[in-house]
């Protein structure tokens, strides 16, 4: 008999780590669905063909994480716009016979900061701290939300300068030796570096700088609470810790491969939250 599941996957190399499953076969279970979501540990020397096979095997689509988002960006047969701003493919489905990339990153950021902060969208500053794949997708949000003046900040400026060109407009890079300077006109603080990862300082950011209106934003989710988000909570400045766009970068592509829009509720954000404290 011909499989009628639905199956995706998230691929990368490790993937051992990732929580998309647990959040997808969430999504599977709640809403009685026939399908599965998996994990698939590719080789770098592998990925390349592994999407433009995709249309013919049994998988509708699926997630890339590190490594592999700009390797599937290259692979892919169209992309869309997010995708070509950001410069990386995150989600894959088939249209037409083809392996089609997206990135859903940018939409998962800005939709995590209006279910925690709505009043975000009223920032006219903010300042990014790296100038990463992930700083590519926070400043495509934030230049999508209409935020005149984004300041990256980053230890290589040149990495902060290509990022700023990319983007153009109200964007400007700096040093990390600005960031004191940049600290009081800042209404939006984001880090989407690995500082705070696992426990690491977070003492070279000081919070004190930062106006009483500021929104402190970390993409960092393991520890859910970051050195710099507990500095932020304690000052009593808004904080937003990284599960919020984990969790909604996931809803576009569930919703292509399974055709049902999920809903991101507290009993799922409980559920991973249970899931990081078990497994640190």
């Amino acid at each position: 008999m011909a499989d009628t599941m639905r199956h995706a996957f998230v691929c990368g190399h490790p993937v051992a780590h990732s929580r998309s499953p647990l959040i997808h076969g969430f999504w599977l279970d709640k809403y009685g669905i026939a399908g599965s979501y998996e994990k698939l540990d590719i080789a770098p020397a592998d990925i390349a063909r592994f999407v433009t096979e995709l249309p013919a095997s049994r998988y509708a689509g699926g997630n890339v994480t590190i490594p592999h988002k700009e390797a599937a960006f290259a692979a892919v047969a169209r992309r869309d716009e997010a995708a070509e701003i950001i410069g990386a493919v995150n989600t894959l489905w088939i249209e037409d016979g083809r392996a089609v990339g997206g990135n859903t990153d940018a939409y998962g950021y800005a939709a995590s900061l209006d279910a925690a902060t709505p009043d975000w969208r009223g920032v006219t500053s903010a300042t990014v701290l790296g100038a990463g794949g992930a700083a590519r997708a926070v400043v495509h949000a934030l230049a999508q939300a209409g935020v005149a003046d984004i300041r990256i900040v980053n230890r290589t400026i040149l990495r902060a300068r290509e990022l700023a060109d990319r983007f153009r407009g109200g964007t400007s890079a700096h040093g990390w030796d600005a960031l004191p300077d940049l600290l009081p006109g800042t209404g939006l603080l984001v880090n989407t570096t690995p500082l705070g990862m696992k426990g690491a300082s977070g003492s070279d950011v000081d919070v004190a700088a930062l106006p009483d209106s500021a929104i402190v934003s970390d993409i960092v989710y393991v520890p859910l609470e970051t050195p710099l988000l507990a500095a932020a909570r304690q000052r009593g400045l808004a904080s937003v810790d990284g599960l919020g766009m984990l969790l909604h970068q996931a809803v576009a592509g569930f919703a292509r491969w399974f055709d049902v829009v999920p809903d991101v509720s507290a009993e799922l954000r409980a559920r991973i939250v249970a899931d990081l404290e078990g497994a640190h």
